[in-house]
């Protein structure tokens, strides 16, 4: 191809808005295909409309498995599935979730550059967490160009502050220049095609839906003293990779923030269960001490009564620390 043709876009929460204004400026004869994962629920609906509506002079459609791709269009990930490019074809994977989401951004920009390199210009959005940092990384290595949304401009702007540190970006631009630059680079020449390094392979497979297995994963990852939340299984830190992440046998992938941000759930969780058992404790000890007392045993009511005020204690330190995990300013 003459030209970088193949456009994908990431975003997550405040993404709405900046898609709009970039596709809003679009020109209709733009010499590229536009791929777009925008993080939804699995039973998401009235996306389709919104991107439509917004788009204007440029065809939307949302991705079906097999559907061959066009200069001047725009594809949207399905719910629940990621999108996946495959030749001149879309796929749609089924494969596990990363980021405890599907679609995935890093799936998309992967295999993106897998088949496409130096064609390829990935832009990142705002949004939470750092979803689309590891794929516009990938694109990097393959040739392809990276742009972010300033992050200053968004509403979030963990994601393209968290690709700006996983990767040297081509360019950073606030919301309304971006579908002028988008417009611009579509049209100049591919740079030097990169050879696609194996795992970039291997990882788009994953999202495929193809099966992992201890083999395959250790050419990728080290294994780690880490649990995956998704699946109870080992995780396993990918070589490398920038930013950190994490994959199990099954496959569900985290960065570390996400990883993180999952696991303080489950602390959380935790804490408020021991909080429960510690109370009911407290409350069957006080009623032992009641009913010693009532039973003419002072000495066992006493011991007892010691016992409950030890848990209600221990309960109470909990709390605060529940609390703490809520909101940190409280002390």
């Amino acid at each position: 191809m003459s030209n970088r043709d193949i456009i994908v876009i990431g975003g997550s929460a405040g993404a709405t808005a900046p898609l709009k204004q970039i596709l809003g400026t679009l020109p209709a004869d733009l010499p590229a295909a536009i791929f777009i994962v925008l993080h939804i629920p699995a039973q998401g609906v009235g996306i389709l409309s919104t991107v439509a509506a917004a788009a204007g002079k440029l065809p939307v459609h949302q991705a079906k498995n097999g559907m061959t791709f066009e200069h001047g269009h725009v594809y949207l990930a399905a719910p629940d599935h990621h999108l996946l490019l495959s030749g001149h074809h879309i796929q749609l994977g089924r494969g596990p979730r990363e980021n405890m989401v599907r679609p995935a951004i890093d799936a998309l920009f992967r295999s993106a550059a897998l088949h496409h390199g130096p064609r390829v210009i990935g832009l990142v959005l705002s949004g939470l967490l750092s979803d689309g940092a590891a794929g516009l990384h990938a694109i990097k290595r393959c040739g392809g160009l990276a742009v972010v949304q300033d992050p200053a401009d968004a509403i979030s702007p963990e994601m393209p502050q968290r690709a700006m540190e996983a990767t040297v970006t081509d360019l950073c631009a606030p919301a309304a220049r971006l579908g002028d630059v988008l417009s611009d680079l579509a049209r100049e020449a591919p740079g030097t095609a990169l050879p696609a390094a194996p795992d970039i392979r291997l990882e788009v497979e994953i999202a495929a839906g193809e099966r992992i297995g201890s083999p395959s994963l250790s050419g990728i990852a080290d294994p780690a003293a880490l649990t995956c939340p998704g699946c109870g299984g080992v995780l396993s830190a990918v070589k490398g990779a920038h930013p950190v992440r994490f994959r199990c046998q099954v496959g569900h992938a985290y960065t570390a923030d996400a990883l993180a941000k999952e696991q303080e759930g489950q602390v959380d969780e935790a804490l408020r269960v021991a909080l429960r058992i510690i109370e009911e404790r407290a409350e069957l000890v006080h009623r032992m001490a009641t009913d010693g007392r009532r039973s003419g045993r002072p000495a066992v009511a006493e011991m007892y009564e010691l016992r409950a005020a030890e848990y209600r204690e221990y309960a109470d330190m909990i709390r605060r620390v529940v609390l703490q995990s809520l909101d940190p300013a409280i002390r």
